[in-house]
């Protein structure tokens, strides 16, 4: 057994422990079969292990309030898969909570914690580990499919008299090692070099997505135990595959077990209720200013990447931490900081100091904002004044493009700088171009029923959105689905429509979007430089009448790909198109292509460029702009036989 040392008191309570998963919850020890319980509350007048054994009274498993600081801890013959909670003893009546640094719990509706055996896990991803502590993350392929992962894939089961709404749907789940099995090959398959999980940390509500958590430390227990998850992660990174998961610091739910005035008063949330409550979201936002939290945070952080080799986190809701008028819209609402103003400085200092934290630990980690705020310096170093997060999901773009697409083609000349204003702040902070489950869900209609027209109109401006955002600069984000092309938004209770793929024109666009992935990991020039002004120019950006454009990126290595967008279904024949150089150039992709569902207005032909400028560039090809389309034309002495794609992968 161990006792907690001074240190790791001193270091927790200085906000400074980042390792604080090592001492608190509850740890067993084999050889001397007892299992160490450690918990924060200071507001308690006593705490103890509540267990079946005790009838959940905590009766013979008193902990000792060990510092005044509020630290209890005591030892005792629990063996593991024992549940068991605190029973806290306040002046207003005893409370059962859940283990704060629990790192497994009951399925849920149950909700106690569970205890385990140290973890045998054993890794076999040195290799990606190894390569992935070498990368640039900037100047790397960064295409990510985000999953929901009890509604992916389901099992179809039916429905008998004894089963319960949860029951029934547990039974639906794929597993862990399931999702191994068939989640891993899939995104192998269609070129997505990461997969990214909603919060996967415990939570009550499945409806919540794993947004409003209760276990910080325990992989969701819906799926599995925590070595299927490792088990899970290991599986994607043998195939190549990075993982991210979400992660909510910003707000935990208000259910009783949980985190909510935890020893009887505000603990881990603001004693100020208008510091504390989202009301939009029903939880409490964490108190950032108080040490304590800030050890629990960003120990959780670091368990995460550390313990499951996680190669990063996508941080949720980081506008409702920097603002401390989120949610707050009327004068009486209103809060302000000691300067006046609305920045939430106890949660930017945090933010600091976690991403500090986590790039000393995990230089290699992925730190992605999920950040609808305008405030600069997201992704700036901390040293220089940033928030230090490595990325920034770009939600203009994301927003701005999705208007534009939604319109008739005859109302798109009229917003052309929908397309064009992006790239006006593009390289202020390293983007992310997230298509995600929040815009897919709750009326927002799918991806396929944004676009306008018929349904061949529909699958063309689908195509054309999908290769304009994989050719513009900034990392990729699809929500799963969103690759067939599906009529139906994300059914959060059910799993996609994979019959879809009966049909062919699905099949087609899932053919399209995997056509379009492994283009993407193939040209450097989609990647190397999307944080580089010299890694886009410009062909023709004004075209607004005709809905046009064409820009040209370029890789470290100096090539180059010249790539048209027509936003129109007119067929444009002997199309003058400025290119960088003189010489020889070859389609080399176009979504307009019979096998993905187009028209098939392609060009076989080799295009030699003549000596005639156009928009600004002294050479130019004539060609042919497919409609709703895009085309990717090379230079041909630049095109290895081998690498053309034209008719697809």
């Amino acid at each position: 057994m161990q006792e907690v040392s001074e240190l790791d008191q001193y270091l927790f309570h200085q906000g400074t422990h980042y390792e604080a998963y090592q001492f608190l919850g509850a740890h067993y020890y084999s050889e001397q079969q007892m299992t160490t319980f450690t918990v924060w509350a200071p507001n308690a007048r006593a705490v103890a292990v509540a267990t079946d054994s005790n009838s959940w009274t905590g009766e013979g498993y008193e902990l000792e309030r060990i510092n005044e600081q509020g630290l209890w801890s005591g030892s005792f013959s629990i063996e593991p898969a024992v549940t068991y909670k605190y029973a806290i003893h306040t002046d207003q009546g005893t409370l059962l909570k859940a283990d704060p640094y629990g790192r497994y719990a009951e399925v849920r509706p149950r909700t106690a914690s569970v205890i385990t055996k140290p973890s045998t896990y054993e890794w076999h991803d040195d290799d990606w580990m190894t390569s992935k502590s070498k990368g640039n993350p900037y100047t790397s392929a960064i295409n990510i499919y985000e999953v929901h992962p009890g509604t992916w894939k389901k099992h179809d089961v039916e429905w008998t008299a004894d089963m319960t709404v949860d029951s029934y749907t547990d039974a639906t789940y794929y597993s862990y090692r399931e999702m191994a099995e068939a989640l891993v090959p899939y995104v192998k398959e269609m070129g997505y070099t990461h997969v990214e999980f909603l919060p996967l940390t415990e939570h009550p509500f499945d409806l919540s997505w794993g947004y409003q958590v209760t276990g910080y430390y325990a992989p969701t227990s819906r799926f599995g135990t925590p070595d299927d998850f490792k088990y899970l992660v290991d599986c994607c990174h043998q195939a190549g595959i990075g993982v991210l998961m979400d992660w909510v610091p910003a707000h935990f739910c208000k259910d009783a077990h949980g985190l909510r005035q935890f020893d009887g008063a505000p603990l881990y949330e603001y004693s100020d209720p208008k510091r504390a409550d989202k009301k939009g979201w029903g939880t409490l936002t964490f108190d950032f200013g108080r040490n304590e939290v800030q050890s629990f945070l960003i120990s959780n952080a670091n368990f995460w990447l550390q313990e499951f080799h996680l190669d990063g986190l996508r941080v949720d809701a980081v506008h409702s931490m920097t603002d401390l008028n989120f949610e707050n819209h009327t004068p009486e609402e209103k809060i302000f900081n000691e300067e006046g103003t609305s920045e939430h400085k106890e949660a930017v200092a945090f933010i600091r100091k976690l991403n500090t934290v986590i790039f000393d630990y995990h230089p290699e980690a992925l730190v992605m904002a999920e950040d609808s705020s305008d405030i600069p310096m997201v992704t700036a170093p901390v040293d220089q004044g940033g928030l230090g997060f490595n990325f920034k999901w770009d939600l203009g773009f994301m927003h701005d493009t999705l208007d534009y697409f939604e319109l008739e083609q005859s109302e798109r000349r009229h917003h052309h700088q929908h397309l064009t204003f992006p790239m006006m702040y593009r390289y202020n902070e390293n983007y992310v171009l997230p298509f995600s489950h929040d815009e897919v869900v709750h009326g927002k209609r799918s991806m396929l029923d944004k676009m306008p027209g018929d349904q061949w109109q529909k699958f063309a401006n689908l195509r054309a959105l999908y290769g304009y955002t994989m050719t513009y600069p900034g990392k990729k984000l699809l929500f799963m689905g969103s690759e067939l092309g599906l009529y139906s938004e994300w059914k959060d209770k059910e799993q996609v429509d994979w019959f879809i793929l009966d049909y062919p024109i699905h099949h087609k666009m899932q053919t399209y979007v995997k056509a379009l992935n492994h283009l993407y990991t193939q040209y450097p020039e989609l990647y190397e430089l999307d944080y580089e002004p010299e890694g886009f120019s410009w062909i023709d950006v004004d075209n607004a009448e005709q809905s046009i454009i064409s820009y040209v990126r370029t890789s470290k290595s100096g090539r180059q790909l010249v790539i048209v967008l027509n936003f129109t279904g007119e067929v444009h024949y002997d199309y003058v198109l400025g290119v960088p150089a003189a010489g020889s150039y070859q389609e080399i992709f176009n979504s307009d292509r019979e096998e993905y569902g187009g028209s098939n207005q392609v060009v076989e032909d080799i295009l030699y460029s003549d000596k005639a400028a156009v928009n600004g560039y002294n050479n130019s090809i004539k060609t042919k702009l497919p409609p709703f389309g895009m085309a990717i034309y090379q230079k041909l002495e630049e095109t290895p036989k081998n690498k053309l794609i034209a008719g697809g992968i």
